[in-house]
């Protein structure tokens, strides 16, 4: 991908970011429930090849106070998921080493890790590559360009049922 496509890729999931954080931001005061939530801080690995991705998905999901973990190509994903067990995956398809699809299928293969949540996460679009990630196990597939609330909607649906 080249450093344009990045850019424009990133363009609009850069702003959606900053303002969603400011507005959390401006809550003020914390309430039983924050402190509950901070004493239960669920993890989220994200693996992905691309550096911009990765910091602001990062980013984005530490201000709603989860713990996150990073790969960058697929080994690293699969060692660090059957290292750290995190609560949820989020999964780039097209990474060095070793695909998404692959990744996915072989944690869910294995009764130790099936039950964690995997996101297939994307800028493939098509129906075959969706279709694919089903077959391997991925619990929702969604596209990059993407907007942050799209995905914080998804990770609280699987995380918290």
């Amino acid at each position: 991908m080249s450093s344009e496509q990045k850019d424009n890729l990133l363009e609009g999931t850069r702003a959606t970011v900053h303002t969603d954080i400011a507005q959390k931001r401006s809550v003020q005061g914390k309430t039983a429930s924050d402190e509950k939530a901070e004493k239960d801080t669920k993890r989220i690995l994200i693996v992905d090849d691309e550096e911009d991705i990765i910091k602001v998905v990062k980013m984005y999901l530490e201000h709603y106070d989860y713990e996150v973990i990073t790969a960058s190509n697929g080994q690293e994903g699969l060692d660090k998921a059957k290292i750290e067990k995190p609560d949820l995956i989020v999964l780039d398809l097209m990474l060095p080493k070793i695909n998404g699809y692959k990744v996915c299928g072989l944690l869910k293969k294995d009764t130790r890790y099936a039950k964690i949540p995997v996101i297939l996460f994307s800028a493939k679009t098509q129906e075959k590559d969706m279709k694919l990630g089903q077959e391997v196990g991925a619990d929702a597939y969604l596209t990059k360009p993407f907007e942050p609330e799209v995905l914080l909607a998804k990770i609280k649906e699987l995380i918290e049922g």
